[in-house]
């Protein structure tokens, strides 16, 4: 993950207020740069940087000879950059894309068209625009202060914008950017700005307009059974492929669970039939003699991965709390006990490893609902199976049509 982080129409110094851009320096370990804008008063980027594709021109804000009035900052993957769009690009950023998209069709068709996982920050000074965007799911954090006399603060996280100096009486209101959304904001001379328009750009419930274009292979149509398994085999296997996209080593969490170990499975195939030149690392963690760390070990026995297990004991666990809630923004106790282990296994791959980009099984569960606790949760209406207690998923084709199957 990197850190993404500026301001417009700020009232105080900005050397003073790029201290709270450093709260989110451990979103990017490996470089840091702040810019200011030419020609608007006080007007600046933040990029905090962990180096996963083009280590030498990879820096942010990113800004291209083909069109030097256009700023971005972003933070997220692009896995479709390079397949659909036939752009010439100045570096190996997947980023990129996003200017050429925006200079070609404007934000409503770059926000539509980008495959992935995205925050990002656009600044075009030839037309006095800033634009804000999101990805559907909100995968990547994204936050914003913007007062009533047009002062902007965006931050991947609140803590970057919390504290800074502004006049006013009281402090501003932080507020999460909404996930499926862009914003165009008015750019004034003295770097205040005025929000022009919020748009949903996409909604999780239909297909998104880059499908269009995905070479995934054709899907065919119906919900007999075989064909089912064989749809979602192909967007599986196509949804780790377009992830491999990193010029860092890559690894994968593995619990030993379905998800994680599908996921583990697919991806040491699919490295291997690319010729990568090294192993893949698996990586767990539980206490002593845990189910996870038991079933974990098995898999990876069988896949033939690199294995390494990280045991802790409950005093660590509690010893990590602050540092856990201080890196989520929250005192959710389910999202809190869950990112306890999270931390302490990345906090391993960071100090013992040298895997950087981390694949895992997480969200699967919270999208389909695989929680045990969901069994209470209350049953919808499926039209096209004439039944409740249904959960509809999309299995998405080519023909833009939406076909559903069933889990009852």
């Amino acid at each position: 993950m990197c850190g993404i982080w500026a301001l417009f129409g700020s009232d105080e110094c900005l050397s003073v207020q790029c201290l709270s851009a450093m709260k989110i320096a451990h979103r990017g370990p490996d470089a840091f740069r702040f810019e200011n804008v030419n020609g608007f008063t006080n007007c600046c980027f933040g990029f905090h940087r962990l180096a996963i594709v083009d280590q030498l021109y990879g820096m942010q804000p990113i800004r291209v000879k083909k069109f030097p009035y256009l700023w971005l900052c972003y933070n997220g993957e692009i896995y479709n950059f390079r397949q659909q769009f036939g752009f010439e690009f100045q570096t190996l950023v997947d980023g990129e894309v996003i200017l050429h998209l925006y200079k070609r069709g404007g934000i409503e068709q770059t926000a539509s068209m980008l495959d992935g996982v995205f925050a990002f920050i656009l600044l075009d000074t030839a037309n006095r625009k800033v634009f804000l965007g999101r990805d559907t799911y909100g995968v990547r954090p994204l936050f914003k202060v913007l007062t009533d006399d047009g002062f902007l603060g965006v931050c991947s996280e609140a803590k970057g914008l919390v504290n800074l100096k502004h006049s006013m009486s009281t402090c501003p209101k932080v507020e999460p950017f909404l996930p499926g959304h862009y914003e165009v904001l008015d750019l004034k001379p003295s770097g205040k700005v005025a929000s022009v328009e919020l748009v949903k750009f996409h909604s999780c419930k239909d297909e998104p307009l880059h499908a269009a274009y995905d070479k995934v292979e054709n899907l065919p149509a119906g919900l007999d059974l075989e064909t089912v398994k064989s749809n979602i085999r192909l967007l599986f296997e196509n949804a780790v492929k377009k992830r491999l996209m990193s010029h860092r080593r890559i690894g994968c969490l593995l619990s030993g669970g379905l998800d994680s170990s599908l996921v583990a499975a697919m991806l040491l195939k699919l490295m291997k039939e690319a010729r990568y030149n090294y192993l893949l690392q698996t990586f767990a963690i539980g206490m002593e003699d845990s189910p996870d760390l038991l079933a974990a070990r098995k898999v990876a026995a069988y896949i033939g991965s690199e294995h390494h297990e990280v045991i802790f004991n409950s005093e660590e666990g509690i010893q990590a709390l602050e540092e856990v809630i201080f890196s989520l923004e929250t005192y959710d106790i389910t999202t809190v006990r869950a990112s306890v282990g999270m931390y302490l296994v990345s906090k391993y791959i960071r100090k013992k490893t040298d895997s950087v980009v981390i694949f895992s099984g997480e969200g699967s569960d919270e999208l389909t609902q695989g929680y045990i606790y969901f069994h209470k949760v209350r049953t919808t209406f499926c039209s096209q199976r004439k039944k409740s207690s249904c959960l509809c998923m999309p299995i998405l084709g080519h023909n833009n049509q939406k076909r559903v199957l069933g889990i009852h």
